[in-house]
């Protein structure tokens, strides 16, 4: 998946952008709970930017990429995904120009700061530009992806200085509505404008499975007669990326089955981020057919995993049911993430 990396004016322009907003100091008078928009002039996707650094410790300005951007920030400040949750990072969209200790950055960031002629010198002062999507590692930043950074960076730099002046400039005033910059085209270039606008619904992806094979469902109620037991099913990404030669590392789901009263697992798979849950209906089907057997019950958290399973589990005669914890399989997960991690320090 080859993307257009920026052009040596793109990434001048970036880092002058960058140095501009760290000159204004804006984390002394704004929170990371102080959310504003930035309508991107050529996408027109809105990114909701929050300004980091108020803790003095990451200073930083973040853009979540849309709805799905807005709502994994949304998740992680309300809670619903605790920061230290292990699938926090992964569930992230969205961009960020930090400034770092010199030991964070690459040997591909040095050299792009050297080939534009920039010195750095001390603690929290060499910008880095990183993006973030679900299921990958974080990243450098695409051609498309500096071009937003930079727009956003400058129309930070006005918020904040507005936001000094006028603290109620973020007040919403109703529900669910952001204060956002919006471009306008005109022949002397860019307008910018303010406007108070409700985020685009969520559009969960489509995910599409192979139709149901009547007959091998048929086959395995004949075959297999007994149900017994309860197993629980969730998704979650594995904590060691995958590293594929002249492409973005990322992270794999894995798909668990276990046993709720012996915590045995049942079997795994791994999928690739973007091929996600669509092969869960022939991984059960496989499943049966090698292990000779199928559950009385199954609990799932996830609704996908509900769309996804109930045409099959009706045919079964297999109850399906969703539950908000998952006790024995997080149990599990516990113990497959501790022993992962475990061989990655030793490596």
């Amino acid at each position: 998946m080859a993307e257009e990396e920026p052009s040596i004016q793109e990434w001048r322009n970036l880092y002058q952008a960058a140095l501009a907003f760290k000159r204004l100091e804006c984390w002394d008078w704004m929170w990371d709970s102080d959310l504003f928009g930035v309508q991107d002039p050529v996408s027109g996707e809105i990114g909701y930017c929050c300004v980091l650094g108020r803790a003095g410790e990451h200073f930083a300005l973040a853009v979540y990429s849309g709805t799905e951007g807005l709502e994994g920030y949304l998740q992680t400040r309300s809670g619903e995904v605790p920061p230290s949750y292990p699938e926090a990072l992964y569930l992230q969209k969205c961009l960020m120009a930090s400034f770092e200790d010199r030991s964070f950055l690459q040997q591909k960031d040095l050299r792009k700061i050297k080939a534009l002629g920039l010195q750095f010198r001390g603690r929290n002062a060499w910008p880095l530009f990183r993006s973030y999507r679900p299921g990958y590692h974080p990243w450098y930043v695409t051609r498309e992806e500096a071009q937003v950074l930079t727009v956003a960076l400058y129309q930070a730099i006005e918020v904040a200085v507005r936001f000094k002046a006028d603290p109620e400039l973020l007040t919403p005033p109703r529900a669910n509505h952001y204060f956002v910059r919006v471009p306008q085209q005109e022949e002397a270039g860019l307008r910018w404008s303010d406007a108070w606008l409700e985020p685009h619904p969520l559009e969960k992806p489509i995910i599409i499975a192979q139709p149901l094979d009547e007959n091998r469902l048929e086959r395995l109620n004949r075959t297999i007669t007994e149900r017994r037991g309860i197993w629980e099913l969730d998704s979650f990404y594995s904590p060691m990326g995958v590293t594929e030669k002249g492409e973005r590392p990322y992270y794999p789901l894995i798909i668990l089955w276990v046993e709720r009263s012996s915590r045995f697992i049942v079997n795994h798979d791994l999928a690739h981020p973007l091929e996600g849950l669509s092969a869960l209906p022939e991984q059960f089907m496989i499943l049966a057919e090698n292990i000779r057997a199928l559950p009385e019950e199954l609990v799932i958290k996830k609704a996908e995993i509900f769309k996804l399973l109930e045409p099959i589990t009706r045919k079964l005669g297999i109850k399906l049911r969703k539950a908000a914890r998952l006790r024995a399989l997080e149990e599990v997960q516990t113990s497959m993430f501790e022993i992962l991690m475990g061989r990655a320090a030793n490596v």
